[in-house]
Formats: structure tokens, C-alpha cells, sequence
């Protein structure tokens, strides 16, 4: 591979080559990059913006500019076509580059620049002046790999609304009835319940080697997917258990107001959980939300509480999932495990009626500065989130007394 030192350089190169061969080399280039993680991207970079000229001259248009990249030209610049925004290749390349430290192309600069002046006229805006959104595809991932954890999260609703705008949420209805030829049916009129997520903000700061500058986008991608799924995801899993709401997102337990007999089962301190315990639990459940109801409990609950409970027949209530480990089904409801849970304290609901908003995706920013001596890179997590349960009827708990 020929090295150029300048964009003119480049250019100089490139300029008298067809159309069709330019672009076939920035595919090359996009390839090796998301591919190769010893890819000389620095050195890529200077090529692309010199094809990126070359292509818009050959054409007989005027290269782009930071102001006002056309997107066409972005896109030939890639060779691609693709969505716009966050959600572009174009946008998520600049992303990418920005935090590794490597120098945009201006089609790529347009991109980063656009996206991120919308966000920060946006919700951002109290954050940070600098803040990149992260692209679609990334953040889709997250989100992906978070439900892949399971607990709460990966059974509860997730919205990506505006913060503190009301949204109706059906509940089960009224079954219909037998009719009467000729007579009159009433119109039942059914009433949405409303949930308001707030903006509460969630923050993280990761601290990588410089060497990361040398990886490929593809693995930078993969590796920071993994980390803020850890950190950011996690944090709002943890308050979908029992955030205060102070600061914070709402969680089932501390979220509902329990009462023994009403929506509560509480085991005795002396005691431990018995057959009847679940059982009852189950009774306390409204009408309409059985159908898909769950058990919720840590591991430690599972094995130490649930494990060897049998009914009345000697037979065990939990059956194991023959094929995944920490799966089972108890009296035929689905388990879910959440490490976020209590030990002893076990939720039982229709968790579709449980809800959590990123409206705004997250944000990063990159700081080169902060640890200079160490040879690493800040990268500051941002995110506005909230979560809380939609309708109290929906859950009972089942704890143990602490005395």
C-alpha cells in the first residue's frame, strides 16, 4: 500500500483515475479499517479525503465542506448510501474517529457536525458542549446486549420518548360476552393509564489505553458496546429494582406501596418460604395480568428459597430448563433471574406493565488530558434515562421479615 504523508499528496495520485476506480479504492479502505485491527487509519484517513476531492472534481462538483456536505458526495466518498443522522455509516465512522483521535474526512466532519449541534440544542445541551451521540447502530446493540443480561430490564418496556410528556399505556380490558340477537350492546369506554418518565442523568467515565487509537472500528465498536453495557445499562437495571425516584429512575419495590394481603406476601423472620407462600402470591395477582406473568429473584433466592419447595404431592414446583442454565418455571410461570434483587425478596407481575426511557440515546466525550501521565483516554458516559412501573395492580411481592 502507498503511503501519503499529505492530502495533496494524494490527490495528486488520484486525480487522474477514473470515477469508478476511486471509489472501488475508499470501499477498500472502509473494509480494511472495520476489518483490520493493525489497519493504518491515520494514514487512510489522509487517502479517503484525497479520493473524496478527486471523485467530487471528476464529477463536476465542489468537494464538501465542514458547513454544508452534500450528502451525496458523502456517501460516494463511502461508497455507500445509507440513513441519515446518527443512523448513517457516514455519521458512525466520524464517531469512531473523533474518540480514537483520528483525523475525519470532511464529508465525515460534516456528519459529526450536524448530528451533534441538533443534540446539543437538545436535551444535551446541560451536559455538555462537546458530547458526541453515539450512532444508532451502536446504541441498538446496547440495548440489545443489555435484554441479553436479562433480568427486569429484559422483560420490561422500553420507550425512547420525549421526557416528561404523558403517555397512555392500555391495560387489560373486559372480556367480551355473549350477545343476544337484536339487542343492544354497551360501549365500554376504556381508560389508558398515563406514565410521565422524567430526566434524570446517568454518568460513567471510562478510562482506555492510548492504544486504542490503533484499533479498528469494528473492534473499538464491539469493545465499547461491551463496556457501556456494563456501566450505563446496568445502572438503569439496578434502579429498575429499587431506584428511590429522588435523582433517579423508579423502581418496582420502592415504587409501589405494598400491603400484606392486598399485594404482599411476607414471610416471617423465623420462617422460611414456603409452598404456600407461592401460592398465594399467585391469588394476589388482579385479573387480566396472569397470562404473562413471571417470577423475579436473584440466583441466591432461586436455589436457596425456591429450589426445594414441593407441593402438596411431594412433586418440586421449579422445573428446570432442560437446555439454558438458571431457566426453569415455577408452577408454569417463567423465571427471570435479576442479580439486582434482594435475597429473600422475590417480585411476581405482567412486567410489560413496567417501563424505562432513554429518549436520548448516549453521549460521549473524549478527554486526552485528565490522564496524560498514564498513557489512557476518558471517555465520559452520558445518558438521560428514567424507568418506573405504569400500573401497580400488575405486581405482588414476596419478602422475608428482617425481625
Amino acid at each position: 500500500m502507498t503511503k501519503y504523508n499529505t492530502v495533496a499528496e494524494a490527490y495528486g495520485f488520484w486525480k487522474n483515475s477514473s470515477v469508478a476506480v476511486m471509489e472501488a479504492r475508499a470501499k477498500a479502505i472502509e473494509k480494511d479499517i472495520a476489518e483490520d485491527p493493525n489497519a493504518d487509519v491515520a494514514g487512510y484517513a489522509i487517502e479517503a479525503e484525497a479520493l473524496e476531492q478527486a471523485i467530487a472534481e471528476k464529477r463536476g462538483a465542489q468537494p464538501a465542506t465542514s458547513a454544508n456536505a452534500p450528502a451525496e458526495v458523502a456517501n460516494t466518498a463511502k461508497g455507500e448510501k445509507d440513513g441519515e443522522g446518527a443512523a448513517s455509516k457516514v455519521y458512525r465512522s466520524a464517531f469512531f474517529k473523533h474518540l480514537q483521535g483520528n483525523k475525519l474526512t470532511q464529508a465525515e466532519q460534516a456528519a459529526f457536525d450536524n448530528v451533534n449541534a441538533e443534540a446539543r440544542a437538545n436535551a444535551f445541551n446541560k451536559l455538555s458542549d462537546t458530547a458526541a451521540v453515539i450512532p444508532t447502530h451502536t446504541l441498538n446493540e446496547i440495548i440489545v446486549k443489555a435484554r441479553d443480561m436479562g433480568g427486569i430490564m429484559s422483560i420490561s418496556r422500553g420507550f425512547h420518548m420525549p421526557a416528561n410528556i404523558s403517555i397512555p399505556v392500555a391495560t387489560p380490558g373486559a372480556a367480551a360476552s355473549w350477545h343476544v340477537e337484536g339487542a343492544a350492546v354497551e360501549t365500554e369506554k376504556v381508560s389508558p393509564v398515563p406514565v410521565t418518565f422524567g430526566a434524570y442523568e446517568i454518568m460513567r467515565i471510562l478510562s482506555i489505553s492510548a492504544a486504542v487509537r490503533t484499533m479498528s472500528i469494528g473492534a473499538f465498536e464491539s469493545y465499547l458496546a461491551d463496556e457501556l453495557t456494563a456501566s450505563v445499562m446496568a445502572c438503569l437495571g439496578n434502579a429498575m429494582v429499587d431506584g428511590t425516584g429522588s435523582g433517579q429512575g423508579t423502581g418496582i419495590v420502592s415504587g409501589i406501596t405494598w400491603t400484606d394481603g392486598t399485594n404482599k406476601v411476607t414471610v416471617a423472620a423465623n420462617k422460611s418460604l414456603a409452598y404456600a407462600d407461592i401460592v398465594n402470591a399467585i391469588a394476589l395477582l388482579h385479573r387480566g395480568y396472569s397470562q404473562n406473568a413471571r417470577f423475579v429473584m436473584n440466583n441466591t433466592t432461586l436455589y436457596t428459597d425456591v429450589y426445594g419447595l414441593v407441593d402438596e404431592n411431594k412433586r418440586p414446583i421449579f422445573v428446570a430448563d432442560p437446555v439454558e442454565k438458571g431457566k426453569g418455571r415455577i408452577l408454569g410461570f417463567p423465571v427471570v433471574i435479576d442479580d439486582y434483587m434482594e435475597d429473600h425478596d422475590i417480585l411476581f407481575g405482567d412486567f410489560r406493565y413496567n417501563g424505562w426511557n432513554m429518549p436520548e440515546g448516549i453521549a460521549l466525550d473524549v478527554s486526552r488530558d485528565s490522564s496524560f501521565t498514564k498513557g489512557l483516554i476518558d471517555y465520559r458516559a452520558l445518558a438521560i434515562a428514567d424507568c418506573k412501573p405504569i400500573v401497580a395492580d400488575a405486581f405482588v411481592y414476596v419478602t422475608k421479615a428482617t425481625a
